[in-house]
């Protein structure tokens, strides 16, 4: 096949029509027949040639090109493509390194090898154009719901025809046994799009929270007006839902409008879950408030809400702990998630023997190191002194409260529990020295003589070891693995140290050995006296792993 007057325009009148049928830009197409014709003349001429093609968007007349490049003698490594500048004065006036000379070369006669070698080049780019062209149409879209119809099914995955290209509903993204068959519409939400080697993938999902959600934008019109906002989504696809929502408007009822005259809008939602019942719960910035109502229809009687831990303690009437848990631990497991928090629910009984626990526990304590009889350290214990501690540092009108405590005895309880706390200290000591602690470490202030020791049990005897220590070693953290948290002790937790002490402290170490330069650890401030944006984006709170 020769490129002749008499097909020249047959050219473009084919990118024409390629284009058409696949949506793509005819510039691309006909790119994509230059690339293909200049491997053809390659294949004629020699493939270390450089020969370029470029056909005319007007008459579609194709012109070949042979280009060499003028580079150093000591560069010239093809003889085909490139040439010297002594080689180049032969056909420019004043070669430079750098410079191209193109001469045309005549036309290719194409056989047949060459033909399919070129239709299989034009196949591909227009391939790839398509599959940018599907992958820039739906990568904005992603988070959004699209109706399809059901393509076939591979597998167990669905493969569902979403108009200019294919989605792909994985088994694990259905609802339940739902099955479905060819030519079935399917609405499903676009969970990510992405660039893969064999074109765009369109993930979707019918179990994804945030499928719920948009089909609520769909049917209540004051979210998709933004009166009421969804701040949290929990479901078990197929079985049930929690969703809280908060109105910015006083009059409108989030709960009430996303119900609907006689449940209608959430019914619409509800049968296109498979019939997932759905619990609407007001949402409340007081964490404590926002979990009772989660965990609706169990009645709480009260909440303990540790924010370092990001646990919550849940204690509920004994006949309504079932309810609080749900069947296989599912209401309880839908309101942490909707919360955020990890959920301990006791019964009221439970809890009273927890506290009765730890008041014998302190009882004890104070009896035996302060020489108490029983009484005298049930009254310390029943006004709120957990530890030795608060007695021995406390301000002594505090003990004056209690009854039966004069001055003279007030003094003597705060005598006694610092002299208990000094010999636990020196004995403390005695012990971290015979670990092998170092008195770099035992000099560092802000470490009591008990941290030291525990340090130096875990194998952290010198300031160095400390500076070495990351904050949650130290404090202890939480770990998201597998969508559960699993707990990481901390060496100074039992001492109730806190993430912000301890990164204060081992910067302080650091900072103490030459590592840090003092002046890193401050934002820098602008002329408003303000901190610049950024400087403090490292949250030490944040969790941490292992």
């Amino acid at each position: 096949m020769a490129i002749t007057s008499a097909n020249q325009l047959e050219l473009l009148q084919t990118a024409e029509a390629v284009a058409r049928e696949k949506m793509i830009d005819p510039g691309l197409v006909v790119e994509a027949m230059e690339e293909s014709l200049a491997r053809a003349a390659k294949s004629r001429y020699g493939a270390e040639m450089d020969i370029r093609v470029n056909i005319d968007r007007k008459t579609g007349r194709a012109k070949f090109t042979r280009v060499r490049t003028v580079v150093d003698e000591e560069e010239l490594e093809n003889y085909q493509a490139e040439m010297t500048v002594e080689q180049a004065r032969q056909y420019m006036a004043d070669p430079q390194i750098g410079d191209t000379f193109v001469e045309e070369v005549p036309p290719v006669e194409m056989g047949r090898i060459a033909a399919q070698s070129a239709k299989q080049v034009i196949l591909q780019k227009v391939r790839e154009a398509e599959r940018d062209r599907q992958y820039e149409e739906f990568k904005d879209r992603a988070g959004t719901i699209i109706n399809g119809q059901v393509k076939r099914e591979e597998y167990g995955n669905v493969i569902v025809d979403i108009g200019r290209g294919e989605g792909i509903l994985r088994r694990n993204e259905k609802i339940g046994r739902e099955s479905y068959r060819p030519n079935d519409r399917i609405r499903c939400y676009i969970k990510d799009v992405r660039r893969e080697v064999r074109g765009p993938q369109i993930f979707l999902s019918r179990t994804d929270p945030q499928f719920m959600a948009e089909l609520f934008k769909m049917e209540v019109p004051e979210i998709y007006d933004g009166i009421i906002e969804i701040k949290a989504v929990a479901r078990d696809p197929g079985s049930r839902a929690k969703i809280a929502v908060i109105s910015y408007d006083g009059s409108i009822d989030p709960v009430g409008a996303c119900v609907g005259m006689r449940g209608s809008r959430v019914q619409a939602v509800v049968n296109e879950l498979q019939g997932e019942k759905i619990d609407i719960i007001p949402w409340n910035e007081d964490i404590p408030t926002f979990l009772v109502n989660a965990l609706q229809p169990a009645e709480v009687s009260k909440v303990v809400f540790d924010e370092d831990a990001e646990r919550i303690e849940v204690v509920v009437p004994d006949e309504q702990l079932s309810l609080a848990i749900g069947r296989r631990g599912q209401n309880v497991r839908l309101a942490s998630q909707l919360t955020g928090l990890d959920i301990d629910i006791m019964t009221e009984e439970e809890e009273s023997a927890r506290r009765q626990k730890e008041f014998e526990e302190r009882t004890k304590l104070f009896m035996e190191a302060l020489d108490l009889d029983e009484f005298f350290a049930q009254l310390l214990v029943a006004e709120g002194f957990t530890n030795l501690e608060e007695v021995a540092y406390v301000d002594q009108d505090e003990l004056l409260v209690i009854d039966g405590v004069d001055d003279a005895t007030a003094l003597e309880l705060q005598t006694r529990a610092r002299e208990h706390l000094e010999a636990q200290a020196r004995k403390a000591l005695e012990a971290a020295r015979e670990l092998g602690a170092e008195d770099s470490l035992i000099d560092f202030d802000g470490l009591t003589p008990q941290m030291v020791e525990a340090l130096a049990k875990d194998g952290v005897k010198t300031l160095e070891d400390f500076a070495t220590c990351a904050d949650w070693e130290l404090a202890g953290g939480w770990t998201t693995v597998e969508g559960e948290r699993v707990k990481d002790d901390g060496i100074l937790e039992p001492f109730e140290m806190s993430l912000e002490e301890a990164q204060t402290l081992v910067m302080t170490a650091r900072v103490l050995l030459g590592w840090v330069d003092p002046s890193e650890l401050n934002p820098e401030v602008d002329e408003d006296g303000e901190a610049e944006e950024g400087a403090d984006d490292a949250d030490p709170t944040e969790e941490t792993g292992a």
